[in-house]
């Protein structure tokens, strides 16, 4: 006979488990029965640094000017930025745990997406420990599902919520007289002005986002897309491709080359070499203006169906030399303190993760007075896709369409 377990009583024996678990993992990182305070208290005096990309000045500001200056007044930690692409930190991972090299040179990782299933999957970091951050529980909490899942993937705790950003157009003004509205009226556009439009290798995961947001535009419905849909690609991975050959030749230098980053692209745009550009951060443009990168004449567009959303996140990686330094300097980095001045468009203006309920009402008006009006309304919003999407392109889109 089946024995029948109580719904109280099977939530009860789930919870419990969860909670052995990471009594386990604590006494393995050498964390059980440490408060918060024991934890800062061993952090003081550390030396930390951190993987990230180093390719946007505002972000690099931020780091350097604000987020690294409190760190070393009020904790007495160092930090350190360590430019580097993350599929690059991930191989240097990957190389350093197969040596056994128990002691990197890093204890901070900006990651999301395809990279974070690679470093979960492959052991390449720290383990749980978003538990331990108080600024994780008062001020982000538990109910958003960024919290829980990073593009399909299960968090487990491995990686804190850093900024939310919304995908986005920057264009000339002076060279776009009729802003496009849909990536239909974006894709004509392209056509009639041969060379003044394109878009980044999809190595890069601003143009792998591009073909993502080309596959909403074929989608009957972005419900269609919610989880990883293989029957979906195969009915319309035909009309994908053969949307985006369709303006190719009218791209920036016939479409026989992309520009190999983001970066480049932006330097094509500064440079009045293609009219658009475009990145996650609705917001990124006004710090570029303001620092003579961008023209004056740059104006911002969301195109139908809508905006992909998309979250990035701080993780530990699993050799981190100070992981309890790096938990203090994570907990700092989701204050309100340092989401708010994170919001500022001098410095690198972008999506906070703070549950606005959280927060006092003066610091949501303060909010709302350092973003503006909002440039991607609540109902065009689009879920970011599966990491298995972001693979999918990558193993067609060289042949499909490159080679086409």
């Amino acid at each position: 006979m089946k024995k029948v377990i109580p719904a109280i009583g099977l939530m009860a024996s789930v919870l419990l488990a969860c909670g052995q678990d990471q009594q386990e993992e604590d006494a393995a990182h050498g964390l059980e029965g440490k408060d918060w305070d024991d934890i800062v208290s061993e952090a003081e005096g550390s030396e930390i640094g951190i993987y990230m990309w180093g390719g946007d000045d505002g972000v690099n500001q931020y780091l350097d000017e604000f987020v690294a200056p409190h760190l070393e007044e009020e904790y007495d930690i160092t930090l350190t930025r360590y430019p580097m692409d993350a599929p690059d930190f991930l191989s240097k991972l990957m190389t350093e745990k197969e040596a056994g090299q128990n002691e990197g040179s890093a204890d901070l990782l900006w990651i999301n997406g395809e990279n974070f299933r690679n470093a979960k999957n492959n052991d390449l970091l720290y383990g749980e420990f978003t538990s331990h951050l108080p600024n994780m529980e008062d001020y982000i909490g538990d109910d958003a599902p960024f919290v829980h899942f990073d593009m399909g993937t299960e968090i487990n705790g491995h990686q804190a919520p850093w900024g939310n950003v919304q995908f986005a157009f920057q264009y000339n003004s002076d060279m776009v007289e009729n802003p496009p509205e849909t990536m239909e009226d974006l894709i004509e556009w392209a056509i009639d002005h041969p060379g003044q439009f394109t878009y980044p290798n999809v190595n890069d995961f601003t143009g792998n986002a591009f073909v993502r947001h080309v596959m909403y535009h074929v989608a009957d419905d972005p419900e269609e897309l919610e989880t990883f849909n293989e029957e979906w690609l195969e009915e319309n991975k035909e009309e994908v491709f053969d949307t985006l050959r369709t303006f190719k030749e009218s791209l920036w230098r016939n479409g026989q080359t992309y520009p190999e980053s983001l970066s480049h692209l932006d330097q094509l745009y500064s440079n009045g070499e293609v009219a658009f550009t475009m990145g996650f951060n609705e917001h990124r443009a006004e710090s570029l203006i303001e620092d003579g990168i961008f023209p004056e004449a740059t104006e911002t567009v969301v195109l139908e169906p809508g905006s992909i959303s998309n979250t990035h996140y701080l993780s530990i990686p699993f050799n981190s030399p100070e992981p309890e330094a790096a938990m203090v300097a994570i907990n700092f980095m989701l204050s309100p303190e340092a989401q708010i001045k994170k919001l500022d468009p001098s410095m690198w203006g972008e999506g906070t993760v703070l549950n606005a309920e959280s927060i006092s009402e003066e610091q949501v008006q303060e909010m709302e007075q350092i973003t503006g009006p909002a440039i991607v309304e609540s109902e065009d919003i689009l879920p970011e896709l599966d990491s298995r999407y972001h693979d999918w392109i990558l193993e067609h889109w060289e042949r499909e369409v490159v080679q086409q």
